[in-house]
């Protein structure tokens, strides 16, 4: 049952929530923006409330497979290790879905889904750092990459188990290899500003 679960934990993940509600808006945000189906470009393209919307579902996707797995594996000695499991698999099929040939997003909502139910405290401290860099800096994408860089040594310190330890290690390396265009730009200062991207300067930019 346990290989089940994590199986299932991949597909729910593989949902892609950002495309799903960005069509309903009438724009593929694959063909616009960054690309990214995640809520960064949903929201640049169609307004942040449906933005607000995909990072609260790419949230759940990752919290609701592991509250089942939680629940199902109640009296199992490895229930910590198997519920771990759980979130990373649902991490894995967002960042590559088997609904869009392994083409996904960058993971940092479905992240911070995994770690509020994980490790809260190190969740909303890290959402704080994120948020800080994000209204210091403007940028979202080095927002998260000092999340995912803190992330496992604050999963470390405040709960001190190896197995979210080292998935929150995993996540983090993976965050980071996603955003390797990000990085790119940011080097380079070609970074877009989340201070200075609209949905109309967008959709102005995309015509």
């Amino acid at each position: 049952m346990e290989y089940l679960l994590v199986l299932g934990s991949y597909l729910i993940g593989s949902i892609p929530f950002g495309l799903v509600l960005g069509k309903v808006a009438g724009v593929d945000v694959r063909a616009a923006g960054s690309g990214n189906i995640g809520a960064t470009n949903v929201a640049r393209l169609v307004g942040k409330k449906l933005g607000g919307l995909t990072l609260v579902c790419d949230a759940l996707k990752a919290i609701l497979p592991m509250l089942v797995a939680a629940w199902l594996l109640e009296h199992d000695s490895r229930r910590e290790l198997w519920v771990a499991l759980c979130g990373g698999a649902a991490f894995l099929g967002h960042l590559y879905p088997l609904y869009l040939r392994f083409r996904g997003g960058k993971g940092v909502a479905t992240a911070l889904g995994i770690f509020l139910y994980l490790a809260p405290v190190a969740a909303v401290i890290d959402l704080l750092i994120f948020v800080g860099v994000v209204y210091n800096w403007g940028y979202v994408s080095l927002g998260s990459l000092t999340a995912a860089l803190m992330l496992p040594g604050l999963v470390w310190l405040l709960t001190g188990s190896l197995s979210k330890s080292v998935l929150a290690l995993a996540i983090g390396v993976l965050i980071w290899v996603k955003h390797r265009d990000n990085i790119v730009r940011l080097m380079q200062h070609e970074e877009k500003s989340w201070r200075k991207d609209t949905p109309d300067q967008d959709d102005h930019d995309q015509r």
